[in-house]
């Protein structure tokens, strides 16, 4: 028996009520705060709050924490690289680390063309250099992105960003020649979601339609796409579509971005999701899990697409040495058995989870790569209407009995664990979920009854 997870005092406990309300009194009104989980201490996929709790981590920080919490290894890399020196300016000066990095990041991407790299400190500032570099190299403005997708916060990656109206209210005008089309989200599509198989509608709207009445395919930089959607839903879309977009940008001469943000650096089983369909694009993005936790984040472009000259980006702190630390011993661990276990684990949960959607019928859909994956939620599985509140409330119950869950899209629980989970880790949390399903079933029952007899 392990000894997590553990509630010994109903969170939030009287400490972290102490830190809830000194952080509510002087933070931003923009941070969201899902739960009041008050951390203090982690190791492998455990977190520790302030009032000794136990919890496991099915969201790892959001997918970033790859390698789990306090990986002697990663913990190792980092304060041999702050014992040496913390900041230099990697736009400016030389040192092994980022070398090392830009190498190693260059030789993993997919695809056999030579590769370029920039170091960043987040996703979001490697969507907005991929941005400026799609228009410096094709010398056209258009974008084309995804409805669901995200890309980011900041003025350009959000204008990407098509995932919440809020993410966009009041920040006009964003960025100009920006357009979305859906994505391939199969238990949804307008064209094919009750036919046996893709019908590449999606991808026929792109030339069909986008291409035919409002967009000229010659004036279109780059599209940018997430090769598997994360906070859109979870949602994977069919073999194949991947290779389309690609065709697409071959025959006009448009640039593939692919957002690895939340699926690259393992998670799904495969260092990129893009290996999984053997897809090179012109440019990579990757950032979260890169780091064990650790700011750091990549643009990884084609030689020949790397064409800016020097001084047209650069970036103070993108690729300091101690991040670039963490970054080299956290794909050492990917490389040498996390991605393997990745898939092992991944198919595990995918499996409990499709046993509990034959006990649940507000289970609409499990799928998922890896330990990528999404539970879609509805109130009736004949009409797919979301149930935003199952997973609101799910969420919620989870966290108070030692689990940790977040959501996606409307009505998608996100199942993005540390990649170090084991067994009795995945057992557990389905052993949770399970039972946290079951009252709120029997909760929706009463409620339903009571409502009859009145």
């Amino acid at each position: 028996m392990r000894d997590y997870p553990r509630i010994v005092v109903p969170p939030p406990g009287p400490r972290a009520q102490e830190v809830v309300r000194r952080d509510e009194a002087w933070t931003s009104s923009c941070y969201i705060k899902e739960y009041p989980l008050v951390v203090a201490r982690g190791r492998g996929p455990m977190v520790e709050d302030v009032d000794g709790n136990r919890f496991l981590d099915f969201m790892a920080g959001i997918a970033v924490c790859s390698t789990g919490y306090g990986h002697p290894k990663v913990v190792a890399a980092v304060k041999d690289a702050a014992d040496r020196f913390l900041h230099i300016c990697g736009s400016d000066f030389y040192y092994e680390g980022m070398a090392a990095l830009c190498e190693r990041l260059a030789r993993l991407a997919p695809g056999s063309s030579k590769k370029r790299v920039f170091l960043t400190n987040s996703g979001t500032e490697a969507t907005e250099g991929a941005i400026k570099l799609a228009r410096y190299a094709t010398r056209r403005t258009a974008i084309i992105a995804f409805r669901g997708a995200f890309h980011g916060r900041s003025t350009g990656a959000v204008s990407l960003t098509s995932s919440k109206a809020r993410q966009h209210a009041g920040f006009g005008p964003l960025l100009p020649d920006v357009h979305h089309v859906p994505f391939a989200y199969r238990y949804r599509c307008q064209w094919c979601a009750t036919e046996a198989q893709c019908t590449r509608g999606c991808l026929d709207a792109i030339e069909k339609e986008l291409f035919v009445r409002h967009l000229d395919p010659h004036d279109v930089a780059a599209i940018f796409v997430e090769p598997i959607q994360g906070e859109g839903g979870y949602i994977v879309p069919p073999p194949g579509y991947l290779r389309g977009l690609r065709d697409i940008c071959d025959r006009y001469g448009i640039l593939l971005v692919a957002d690895e943000v939340q699926s690259g650096v393992g998670r799904t089983g495969k260092m990129w999701a893009c290996d999984h369909e053997g897809v090179e694009p012109d440019i990579l993005l990757t950032a979260k899990g890169l780091g064990s936790g650790m700011p750091i984040g990549a643009i990884v472009a084609k030689e020949s697409v790397s064409t800016w000259e020097s001084g047209s980006h650069g970036s103070t702190f993108g690729g300091n040495p101690v991040c670039c630390a963490a970054a080299l011993a956290t794909l050492d661990l990917v490389e040498d058995g996390l991605m393997a276990n990745a898939v092992t684990m991944g198919a595990r949960l995918r499996t409990g989870m499709e046993s509990l959607a034959a006990r649940h019928d507000c289970i609409g859909e499990v799928r998922g790569v890896g330990l990528m994956v999404g539970v879609e939620f509805v109130k009736d599985r004949r009409t797919r209407e979301p149930a935003p509140d199952v997973v609101g409330k799910l969420v919620q119950g989870a966290f108070h009995r030692g689990l940790l869950l977040l959501g996606a899209g409307k009505s998608t629980l996100r199942l993005a664990p540390p990649l170090v989970v084991d067994e009795y880790d995945v057992d557990t949390a389905l052993g949770m979920i399970d039972e946290e399903l079951a009252v709120a079933g029997r909760e929706s029952r009463a409620a339903s009854l009571v409502g009859q007899q009145s």
